[in-house]
């Protein structure tokens, strides 16, 4: 028996344009279904929003993403919901994606191109920890952790 665990994501309209982006960094297939694709009118609403769509790359990453029906992105907070504080991460959301690999070389493209556009929370780079490790919230308002194992 096999297990994976995989992370789903919920946004308000923006399904679409995040699996582009992840698929754009971490490569892959994406596959996205929209509301109307499931018989949704043409000229409903909510047609065009990804009801199932996900990206799942070669490397072992997948990642899953949906529109809530109804309305758009809520404005983000104006405090960010994890930063730094006195040598602590302080948050209130209640997970974080975390992507590891075995080298240097090998996340350093991921995490350049997950910080585009994002705020970066803790710079990439060695840790007490691990040989590497960053924090970001993307643009899309996920946390990832990017790191390289110890």
């Amino acid at each position: 028996m096999s297990l994976n665990a995989v992370a789903h994501l919920n946004f308000h309209g923006q399904a679409r344009a995040a699996l582009d982006f992840y698929q754009s960094v971490f490569g892959g297939q994406a596959t996205v279904m929209t509301y109307g694709d499931f018989g949704m009118p043409a000229g409903a609403p909510d047609a065009g929003k990804v009801v199932f769509g996900q990206v799942v790359a070669d490397t072992g990453f997948r990642v899953m993403a949906y529109d809530v029906p109804g309305a758009d992105a809520p404005a983000r907070p104006e405090k960010p919901a994890t930063h730094r504080e006195n040598g602590t991460t302080i948050t209130t959301e209640p997970f974080f994606l975390s992507v590891r690999g075995a080298t240097v070389e090998e996340v350093s493209p991921v995490w350049q191109g997950l910080a585009d556009g994002a705020t970066v929370i803790e710079a990439f780079g060695p840790a007490p920890w691990a040989p590497a490790f960053g924090m970001l919230t993307d643009r899309f308002g996920v946390t990832w952790i990017v790191d390289v194992a110890a």
